[in-house]
């Protein structure tokens, strides 16, 4: 049916036995900490704030510290495209203030059922339409290999490139504001704090871009995440091994990456640190390219309480990692800060 090659391909998938990195996600527990807050035992007037994965949380708690009770619906890794909240869930729903969501359909039903279960007065705010409207190619919501157009749902992952982080905190910051007017000011001045630190990120990013040689500012990467991070720094999405449906790479679709990957001179393919894939290696073994099993885009690295378990935190490891396995110098992020920028 798909031929020598193609039966080789079969053979190899199905010898490796593995479950097809999912891009957003791994199995995972969520340990108590400050973003996963029970709001129905939070007394103290807090403004409650309930929002999806875990980059989003974490700029939520860089914007309301500890003026906000906040509570990080999808654990860290797990695959928000695919993610159901549980009756739980929406019982914790019931109290929040704001829910705060990416949007693009990246969290299936979540906004249904945060409509479906807010208290009176109480708002669904989704970050990707206020950030990107329309579909230019250069300014709007993009869509590709795994996104496709006629599927009507955009790349949802704005959030790896750092402008619209920023652009992020700045809507956290006016919804925030308006909604706990008495700490407006307190979330302005973590608003600040917050975005030097990512002019700070962008400026590096851009320093260490152009330390790569032009042929390998390529990226092949485990789960199409990385659209809007290239669209910013002049950098190239071949492919993703992940399916655009999600599901386990077909034979074709594996030999397919390999041949591109020759084709093309990809230095290196990027595998996933929260969740492996023997598939993702044994394709760049096959290319003859180096596999990076280091990046993630959900997940901050350390646990829920390192210093590094930031959205910060999470750019400057994917960054060193990249620059280093294209070809670049990444000592530009030698001395950047990743921790919490909000004041007590």
């Amino acid at each position: 049916m798909f031929g020598g090659r193609g039966l080789r391909y079969v053979f190899l998938l199905a010898s490796l036995v593995v479950l097809v990195v999912t891009g957003c996600s791994a199995f995972g527990s969520r340990p108590p900490d400050i973003t996963h807050v029970d709001f129905s035992q939070t007394g103290d007037g807090k403004l409650k704030v309930m929002t999806t994965v875990s980059p989003l949380t974490n700029i939520a708690l860089s914007i309301g510290g500890t003026r906000i009770a906040l509570y990080g619906l999808i654990p860290d890794g797990v695959d928000s495209h695919t993610f159901e909240p549980k009756p739980s869930d929406a019982k914790t729903m019931t109290n929040a203030d704001l829910v705060i969501i990416n949007g693009a359909h990246l969290e299936g039903n979540t906004k249904k059922m945060a409509e479906t279960n807010l208290k009176k007065g109480a708002t669904v705010y989704e970050m990707a339409a206020n950030t990107l409207s329309g579909d230019d190619p250069a300014t709007g919501f993009l869509y590709d290999f795994s996104f496709p157009k006629e599927a009507g749902d955009p790349n949802p992952h704005l959030w790896m490139n750092p402008k619209y982080s920023g652009k992020y905190a700045d809507l956290m910051t006016q919804w925030f504001s308006a909604a706990d007017p008495k700490n407006a000011d307190y979330y302005k001045a973590n608003n600040a704090r917050f975005q030097a630190r990512i002019a700070d990120l962008d400026q590096r990013i851009r320093k260490a871009v152009a330390t790569i040689p032009a042929k390998n500012r390529k990226l092949l990467t485990y789960h199409d995440a990385y659209a809007y991070f290239a669209r910013e720094y002049g950098m190239e999405v071949i492919g993703a091994i992940q399916p655009s449906d999600f599901s386990q790479p077909s034979a074709q679709e594996v030999a397919k990456l390999i041949d591109q990957i020759k084709q093309v001179g990809v230095p290196a393919v990027f595998g996933s640190e929260v969740y492996p894939s023997k598939v993702s290696e044994q394709i760049a073994k096959e290319a003859h390219a180096t596999y990076v099993d280091k990046m993630r885009d959900d997940e901050p690295p350390g646990d829920a309480n390192s210093p590094q378990h930031t959205y910060l935190g999470m750019m400057l490891e994917d960054m060193k990692v990249m620059t280093a396995a294209l070809g670049g110098d990444a000592s530009v992020f030698d001395g950047f800060d990743p921790t919490n920028t909000y004041q007590q």
